[in-house]
C-alpha cells in the first residue's frame, strides 16, 4: 500500500509544502484509515448473500476531519485519495454532491416505493464504494432536512464516507431554520465516523499569499483580473459555485463561491436590499472575500454607503481575509454629509485588514 509519509516528504524536498508536525499526526490517521481499507468493498445485496454466508461484515468507519482555514486539510486529503486501494472511489465538493442527490430524489419520485432513500443508497454504493467530500459545510435548509436520512441509506449500503471541514461536527449548520431536526444527523456522524481535529498552528494558505496586496485601485480591467488571480490562487483553482445561506428562514445566494472564498461586486452586496443579517451569514460561512467595483460614495450613495459600513463591520469582528478593487483609497471613498464621521471607522478598518497582524488572526466564522 501506498505510504503517505513518503509522499508528504516528496512534496517537502520539492519545496511545495513546509514541515507541519500538526500535518504529520493527520495523515498518520489518513495512513491507518487507509489500511483498513484494502481491497474493500460494499458487500452484495445482504438477502440472498446472508442467508449462504451470514451476516456480512461492516464497513469500516467513515473519517471526518477538522481544523481552521489553511491547515492542509485539503492537501491530506489529496494524498489520501490518490492513494487509497478502493476500486470505486470519488471525491467531490459536497455542494455538487446535493445538487445531484435533490436532482437525483425528483426523479425517482415517479416510483411508489414509500421511502426512496434506501434506494438511493443501494444506487450510490453500486456506483462509489469511498465518497471524500472536501470543504464540508451544510448552508440550506433543502441539504440539512435529508443528510439524516441519506447518510443512514449510504452507511447501510456499504460507503465509506471521509470529509473534510472547517467545522466540528457540534457547529455544522449553527442557527439553521429548524436545527433541531438536523442535530440526528450530528449524532450519526459521531457515531458511524472517527471525528479527528488538525489543531496545526500556521495558517498555510495566509504564507503563500502574504506577499500579495489586497488593495487595489482606482477600478479598472487589470485590478480585476488580478482578484479573480487571487481567488483562484486562495482555492487551487477551483471553479465557483452557488452556495445558499440560510438567512433568518430565507435564502440568501452567494454566486461565486469555492472552498470558503467568496468573489463578489459591489452592486450584489451593497446596492441589493441586504442588512447585516446577511452580513453575518457571509462573514460565518467564508473566511475570505473578494469585492470588486466598489465606487466612491457621493451623498446620492447613503443606502450602498451605510450597508458598506455594516458590511465592513461583520467582516472585520469575524476576521474575514479580505481583497478588493475600489475608486480611490479608502480615505478617499468616504460620502459626504452625515455619514462620514461614521465611514471614519470603516476607513480605520480596511486598512487594519490590509496589514500582516490582522491577516494571520483566525477566522472567527462558525
Amino acid at each position: 500500500m501506498t505510504d503517505l509519509a513518503a509522499l508528504y516528504q516528496e512534496k517537502i524536498d520539492a519545496g511545495d509544502l513546509r514541515l507541519d508536525p500538526a500535518q504529520q499526526e493527520a495523515l498518520s490517521v489518513f495512513q491507518a484509515f487507509a489500511a483498513r481499507l484494502q481491497d474493500y468493498r460494499p458487500a452484495p445485496a445482504r438477502g440472498l448473500m446472508s442467508k449462504l454466508f451470514g451476516k456480512a461484515p461492516d464497513a469500516p468507519r467513515g473519517l471526518y476531519l477538522y481544523g481552521d482555514v489553511g491547515r492542509g486539510k485539503s492537501m491530506l486529503m489529496d494524498l489520501f485519495f490518490a492513494a487509497a486501494p478502493v476500486a470505486k472511489k470519488r471525491r467531490v465538493h459536497f455542494h455538487q454532491f446535493m445538487l445531484e442527490i435533490h436532482d437525483r430524489l425528483h426523479r425517482l419520485q415517479t416510483d411508489e416505493t414509500p421511502d426512496l432513500m434506501p434506494r438511493l443508497g443501494r444506487e450510490i454504493a453500486v456506483e462509489t464504494w469511498l465518497l471524500c467530500f472536501d470543504e464540508f459545510h451544510v448552508g440550506n435548509i433543502a441539504d440539512a432536512m435529508i443528510l439524516g436520512r441519506l447518510f443512514e441509506a449510504l452507511f447501510a449500503a456499504g460507503v465509506v464516507i471521509v470529509a473534510t471541514s472547517n467545522w466540528p461536527p457540534d457547529m455544522l449548520y449553527k442557527n439553521g431554520l429548524q436545527r433541531e431536526r438536523f442535530l440526528p444527523f450530528i449524532d450519526l456522524i459521531k457515531t458511524r465516523m472517527d471525528v479527528c481535529r488538525l489543531d496545526g498552528a500556521v495558517d498555510h494558505r495566509f504564507e503563500q499569499t502574504r506577499s500579495l496586496p489586497c488593495y487595489f485601485h482606482p477600478l479598472n480591467e487589470t485590478h480585476t483580473h488580478k482578484l479573480q488571480e487571487i481567488f483562484f490562487r486562495l482555492t487551487g483553482n477551483a471553479e465557483p459555485e452557488e452556495i445558499d445561506l440560510a438567512v433568518q428562514g430565507r435564502t440568501l445566494r452567494v454566486t461565486h463561491a469555492a472552498k470558503g472564498v467568496g468573489f463578489f461586486n459591489f452592486d450584489e452586496l451593497c446596492v441589493a436590499a441586504l442588512g447585516s443579517a446577511d452580513y453575518l451569514a457571509i462573514a460565518e460561512c467564508l473566511h475570505t472575500v473578494l469585492i470588486d467595483g466598489i465606487p466612491k460614495l457621493s451623498a446620492e450613495k447613503r443606502n450602498e454607503a451605510t450597508r458598506f459600513i455594516n458590511l465592513i463591520d461583520a467582516l472585520y469582528e469575524a476576521k474575514v481575509k479580505l481583497y478588493l478593487a475600489a475608486a480611490a483609497t479608502p480615505e478617499k471613498l468616504a460620502p459626504d454629509g452625515e455619514l462620514n464621521f461614521p465611514f471614519q471607522r470603516t476607513v480605520s478598518r480596511l486598512m487594519e485588514m490590509q496589514g500582516e497582524e490582522y491577516r494571520q488572526k483566525p477566522h472567527l466564522g462558525t
